[in-house]
Formats: structure tokens, C-alpha cells, sequence
């Protein structure tokens, strides 16, 4: 028997990288899928190959609106709803505090937060029926920047501390009808993209070429493809392997949590440029 067999999910970004990975996976394990994604296109190929497993909706997880949607045509497709993962996000490109220009700051943050945290609390809110009466599960995507530095820049890294901190009070909230848990990939080839407000709508983290970026400072020496992440979330998902699981997450950070004693700063160089006296 399949991990999944017979389990309706939804998944936000599931169209493309990460989110795609995920999908494929569950779809491998016996699930029916909804995904919610802002590429129409996308979306339409992937339910295209499979019409009777995957309901489509386009939509922004920034919007109530477009989740409801999501939770409702999944319902109505399949009849009911046990897991709901929360993957949409989008990457600050390491941006610093320093480098980031001071009139877009507002737009920035609020672009990066409703994407990745808002997102989440919508998804969650618009489930929360439906997975109450399935005894169901949410799972957030998180990264190795919720718990460490240098994953991102402030914004992203605040972000991803924020999902941590939903998820455990969510778990709380929920218990015992629902769990609540998260995935912490590490670096990762995929297709995440940066804000809009910082002119990065476009720019794919794949083009950072994180292979020699990345790879030469984890411990385990390379960048995991999208499809080796993706067992994490089939494990949360799953029923039978992991009823006793909620308020945590599995981290998969490739050993960066491990690293021992690295570059003791990143902020070399701010005493030149502000005019600081050297101590």
C-alpha cells in the first residue's frame, strides 16, 4: 500500500520547483491533489497530464479569496481535504539591511511577509474546516533560515523565523484535531524567485548557481535536488508514520547547523564606509 492512497492535498506553489518536486511525489504515493499556483500555464500542464488526480486553481496565496477557492474546489472535486501544505514563497537574494534602499523598504517587507507568512495564515484559515473534520495535518515549507543566519537577507530570514513560530502555535491551537508541522530544506536548484519591489520578480534562485556557490560550505558537500526534500513532506502527510508529530519541524539543512566555527562576521567593511572609528 502507498504511503498516501485515497488522501486529498493541497498544495500552494505546486506547480513549479519545490512545490512541483512535492507534488509529483504525492502524486507517486496515491494522493489527489489540489494546487494553487499564480502560473495559469504551468498549472495547466501539469493537470493536463493528470486530470483526474489534480484540480487546478490560479491564484495568489496573498489573497483569502483565492485560498477559500482552493479549499472549496477541492472539496467539491474530491469530497473532502486531509493535508494542506503551505510552499509558495518567494527569496530576498541575501539582500543586507545595509544594501537595502531605505524608500522601498515598506514594500519590500510587506511583499516578502504576505508571501510567506500571510500566505500561510490564509491557507490555514481557509482549511481549518475541512481538516478539522479529517483529523488532517498542514505542513509549512521553512528553510535552513529559520533557524540560522546567512540563509538570506533580514527580510527573508525574519520570515522564515515567523513560519516557526506559526507553526508551533498553531499545533497548539489545533491539537488535537489537526497537526501542524514544517520541512526546512537547504539550499535547493529550484525555481524560487525574489521580491517584485526589488526588480526580481523574474530572477530564479538557479541562476545563483548555488552547485559552486553552496555546496563547497555544508557539510555533506552538495545541493540536494527538489525531488530529495520531498519525502519529508510525504512522511508529515502520512498517517501512519507520523500521528505522534506536531509544533516541529524536520530539518534537512545538508549539515549547515553543524558547520563549527565559520566567518565570525559578514559586517567587515561598515566602519570604512559610515566613517567609524576603528576600536
Amino acid at each position: 500500500m502507498r504511503a498516501l492512497d485515497g488522501e486529498v492535498v493541497l498544495i500552494t506553489g505546486g506547480a513549479s520547483g519545490l512545490g512541483r518536486a512535492i507534488a509529483e511525489r504525492f502524486l507517486e504515493e496515491g494522493a489527489k491533489l489540489c494546487i494553487l499556483d499564480r502560473s495559469a500555464d504551468r498549472l495547466g500542464e501539469f493537470a493536463a497530464a493528470h486530470p483526474e488526480q489534480i484540480e487546478a486553481v490560479a491564484g495568489d496565496v496573498r489573497s483569502v479569496a483565492d485560498n477559500a477557492k482552493a479549499v472549496e474546489r477541492t472539496v467539491a472535486k474530491f469530497g473532502r481535504l486531509d493535508c494542506a501544505i503551505g510552499n509558495a514563497g518567494i527569496w530576498d537574494y541575501s539582500v543586507s539591511l545595509d544594501a537595502l534602499p531605505a524608500d522601498r523598504m515598506d514594500a519590500v517587507f510587506d511583499e516578502v511577509f504576505h508571501i510567506n507568512v500571510k500566505g500561510y495564515l490564509h491557507l490555514a484559515k481557509a482549511a481549518l474546516p475541512a481538516l478539522v473534520r479529517s483529523s488532517g495535518a498542514l505542513i509549512f515549507t521553512v528553510s535552513n533560515a529559520g533557524f540560522d543566519p546567512a540563509g538570506g537577507g533580514p527580510l527573508y530570514t525574519a520570515s522564515k523565523h515567523a513560519v516557526v513560530g506559526l507553526i508551533r502555535q498553531l499545533a497548539y491551537e489545533l491539537a488535537p484535531h489537526v497537526r501542524v508541522n514544517g520541512v526546512a530544506p537547504g539550499p535547493i536548484e529550484t525555481d524560487l524567485r525574489g521580491p517584485q519591489s526589488l526588480g526580481l520578480a523574474e530572477r530564479s534562485i538557479g541562476s545563483v548557481n548555488l552547485s559552486s556557490v553552496a555546496a563547497p560550505n555544508v557539510p555533506l558537500g552538495k545541493v540536494p535536488a527538489t525531488s530529495d526534500y520531498a519525502g519529508a513532506y510525504v512522511f508529515l502527510a502520512s498517517r501512519r508514520d507520523s500521528r505522534p508529530a506536531t509544533g516541529g519541524v524536520v530539518n534537512l539543512d545538508t549539515g549547515i547547523a553543524i558547520r563549527g566555527i565559520g566567518r565570525a562576521s559578514a559586517g567587515k567593511g561598515l566602519a570604512e564606509k559610515y566613517g567609524a572609528a576603528k576600536g
